[in-house]
């Protein structure tokens, strides 16, 4: 909670306890990894990197809140199967910055595509009806909007 920010209305605290609850275990499915898939951390990373072009090590680590050792881990895995690559930072040749393949690019689409995918079925055969659907369609661009502010 931000300071100086109460929370006095009793449909705002249920509003939250229930999406916590409803959100939480939407999120714990979607990271629940397939076979052969991308790790989150390595799809943590390559969403960073494809965001930003490039970056160094260092940077990601700290955009992820974990340790240099740790991405650096996670980037050599990705380097091992073509999905990054490092060169010479042009402003500053003693660092090394690290940017996404276009097979790195590649594996975030499919990736994507499987948990869009995942999700389509799960509403096509989930019992969902039209009206259903379009509440859901008109909450998505909220529940985005909630996440920029949290």
């Amino acid at each position: 909670m931000k300071a100086g920010f109460p929370i006095t209305d009793p449909e705002v605290s249920a509003v939250s306890s229930a999406l916590q609850a409803s959100l939480g275990l939407l999120v714990r499915r979607l990271r629940q990894p397939v076979e052969g898939e991308l790790t989150l951390p390595e799809v943590s990373a390559l969403s960073r990197l494809e965001r930003a072009e490039s970056a160094t090590t260092s940077e990601l680590a700290r955009a992820e809140q974990i340790t240099p050792q740790a991405m650096g881990m996670t980037l050599a895995g990705l380097g091992q199967r073509g999905l990054v690559e490092r060169r010479p930072d042009p402003a500053d040749r003693r660092r090394v910055v690290i940017s996404v393949t276009e097979a790195g690019q590649q594996a975030l689409r499919e990736r994507r595509g499987v948990r869009a995918e995942q999700l389509a079925e799960a509403l096509a055969t989930g019992g969902f009806t039209r009206a259903e659907l379009e509440t859901l369609r008109a909450a998505a661009p909220l529940i985005e909007r909630l996440g920029e502010h949290l």
